[in-house]
């Protein structure tokens, strides 16, 4: 492998190494460094919450975690020539985790930190640890599973410009505003305590100005960001907006492998790692296709799984309430059945919480159309168990002794 062009050090704090990371959105942010249309480089990244997890057997790191701090993020990546209107295209032609850093984590956040998408019923911190061997990830906190690598960046995306990220700020602080007492809260405001903004001087006039007013990195938006794709891998083509000059492109919040929906919020295997980049630009694409938001390619070369088990969810959420064609509500139910099932193996709810965040399952909206239910799926796929859990007419036999969850002391 070649000498990246940004290099990073994942067991150093990103405060030593701001000048080529950042956890803003904003225009003003300045380049790390600068690439050309057609350029080949590769650029190592942090994890995401800027090493606050330990591999160890305590969750009490999920539980007290900061999350002004994130997401750390490589960049911006100047490419010249890009202009506001223009299509960045990025070609993720590899991807791996850091080498000093050769496993990875999954959290379930606590519903007064983040929380997820089953808080109500897990609302407490949990972790596991993965340990990567290869293309697979194992767990002592997760028994009876091998899962597979899709490795990609959780984050990919370009700045915004002065006028989108005035409306992104304002858009949210309306949605607070319904509820401005929420736990979880709806939206995240801008938080200036613990920016990064490169190479940018704290108490300096220009980082405050920068640091009040730029956008959390938490929700996927117009320019991408944190869409948590897990087919955005090795072999995917994205197509990215360009809002400012040089498109200032950002990458980080790896991931070793994910479930659609990442739905423990930290529910991939976050990693910290490296990624081989080659960009180009499309002229006016964004006028010439009418693209306002990023689409992609996805990879031929994914994992492959023949067999898998499908759950069902509609509108009608675990308390009897009937919605109207809400997928959201399906979706969770699909995962509640899931976890469920999963239970009668010995698995403990969050365990099979865990699994359903980090192993590649696929998420679908089935049915959008037949009031008042919408139909969701969950695919699991049945390879990643060391043991059959296919229905028989016997029943299931529980094959794991669960409880090994990382808890807090």
């Amino acid at each position: 492998m070649s000498k990246p062009l940004i290099e990073v050090d994942p067991t150093r704090p990103a405060e030593e190494q701001r000048e080529v990371l950042h956890n803003r959105w904003h225009p003003d942010i300045p380049a790390a460094v600068e690439v050309r249309p057609g350029d080949v480089f590769i650029v190592e990244t942090m994890d995401w919450t800027n090493g606050q997890v330990r591999n160890d057997d305590d969750a009490s790191d999920i539980r007290d975690m900061d999350l002004t701090h994130n997401h750390i993020l490589t960049g911006p990546i100047a490419v010249r020539g890009a202009e506001p209107g223009d299509l960045l295209v990025v070609d993720i032609l590899d991807i791996g985790p850091h080498p000093k850093m050769n496993w990875g984590y999954t959290g379930i956040f606590a519903k007064s930190n983040g929380g997820g998408f089953l808080t109500e019923h897990f609302p407490e911190a949990h972790k596991a640890i993965w340990d990567f061997h290869g293309i697979y990830a194992t767990s002592r906190h997760v028994p009876g599973v091998r899962i597979p690598a899709i490795p990609h960046p959780g984050i990919l995306g370009t700045a915004p410009s002065h006028e989108l990220l005035a409306k992104w700020n304002e858009r949210e602080r309306r949605l607070i505003a319904r509820d401005p007492h929420r736990v979880p809260p709806l939206a995240l405001p801008p938080e200036p305590r613990n920016a990064i903004l490169g190479r940018l001087k704290p108490g300096t006039a220009e980082f405050d100005r920068i640091a009040a007013e730029g956008a959390r990195t938490i929700p996927p938006r117009e320019n991408g960001g944190n869409r948590d794709i897990k087919n955005l891998t090795r072999g995917a083509r994205a197509y990215l907006p360009v809002y400012v000059p040089g498109a200032k492109l950002t990458v980080g919040d790896f991931h070793f492998t994910q479930g659609d929906g990442e739905i423990t919020f930290c529910g991939a295997i976050e990693m910290a790692g490296w990624i081989q980049l080659h960009v180009d630009l499309i002229k006016d694409g964004m006028n010439k296709y009418g693209i306002r938001h990023a689409m992609f390619e996805p990879s031929p070369v994914e994992p492959r799984f023949s067999r898998y088990l499908v759950f069902e969810g509609y509108s009608v959420d675990e308390y009897g309430e009937q919605h109207y064609l809400d997928a959201h509500v399906a979706y969770r139910r699909a995962v509640l059945e899931a976890v469920e099932y999963l239970k009668r193996f010995g698995y403990t709810g969050e365990e099979a919480y865990v699994i359903l965040g980090a192993a590649p399952v696929e998420g679908r909206i089935s049915s959008i159309v037949d009031i008042p239910n919408a139909c969701a799926t969950l695919w699991l796929p049945t390879e990643i168990f060391t043991f059959d859990i296919l229905p028989k007419a016997e029943g299931p036999t529980p094959k794991i002794q669960g409880g090994r969850l990382a808890r807090p002391h």
